[in-house]
């Protein structure tokens, strides 16, 4: 199986005996608390409805994977996410079933979602592939399978001789695991792990090559440097970490 890479998402298409859209990270109603800071923004959620319809429409799933943070304030909803939430999951379902993977900031979204379309927060298998937002323990059922997980926000930067020459994208880190440090059996076939970026455009993120120092999660101490690549949000393969984490023009403090 090789997933088709969408950049106007991010999201992931994986097919097996059906095709299955993935994004992560939408952080619907984070103008909310931008504005609680002193950021006073307007609504971009109807920009990444139709962001995410497009990919709909491009690929047209069989099933739709949220993995977590589809609303962003905690432990509270705000009324922004209140009045938001009802027409982005009714212009969503309109086109694919959905499936949410909870994630930390998910507290209160089973008010907006029906019982069938939350999961298990440590994570399910759907035709093949695990999936799980990435901030709790996976599921023992998800060994030797290829898991995504949000959470993380992976984005890389590029250096040269002059400085930074790409700051900040989107990225792709797969990897497999120590399935010891996640509390899993050993399988028969090593047991991947995809973290994928973040929907919410300006969501920011940790620099790839911090991620298994990040403390962030289990998952993200489980990372098998030795076997870590790199990938951009179109699919265009960068370098293994372990080559990113060892170049002479990295500078961890930029």
């Amino acid at each position: 199986m090789i997933p088709r890479f969408l950049p106007e998402g991010p999201a992931l298409l994986l097919k097996r005996s059906i095709s299955v859209l993935v994004i992560a990270d939408i952080h619907l109603g984070v103008e909310s608390a931008l504005d609680c800071a002193g950021w006073h923004l307007k609504s971009s959620s109807e920009s990444r409805l139709q962001r995410l319809l497009t990919c709909i429409d491009a690929t047209d799933p069989d099933l739709l994977v949220i993995l977590g943070d589809l609303k962003h304030s905690v432990p509270r909803i705000t009324w922004q996410e209140h009045t938001e939430l009802p027409k982005f999951l009714n212009a969503i379902r309109r086109k694919v079933g959905i499936q949410l993977l909870p994630g930390n900031h998910d507290a209160g979204i089973e008010r907006y979602l029906e019982p069938e379309e939350i999961r298990n927060k440590n994570g399910v298998v759907i035709d093949g592939t695990g999936y799980l937002h990435g901030h709790t323990y996976p599921s023992p059922e998800l060994a030797g399978h290829l898991i995504l997980a949000g959470h993380h926000h992976p984005v890389i930067h590029l250096y040269d001789e002059v400085g930074c020459s790409l700051r900040g994208n989107p990225a792709y880190l797969i990897s497999e695991v120590d399935e010891k440090l996640l509390r899993m059996e050993q399988a028969d076939t090593p047991t991947r792990l995809l973290f994928m970026p973040a929907f919410y455009e300006y969501a920011g993120g940790i620099d790839i090559r911090t991620i298994p120092e990040s403390r962030l999660s289990p998952l993200s101490r489980s990372i098998r440097i030795e076997t870590a690549e790199v990938f951009l949000q179109d699919g265009t393969y960068i370098d293994t970490l372990g080559s990113l984490r060892s170049d002479p023009y990295y500078r961890s403090s930029a």
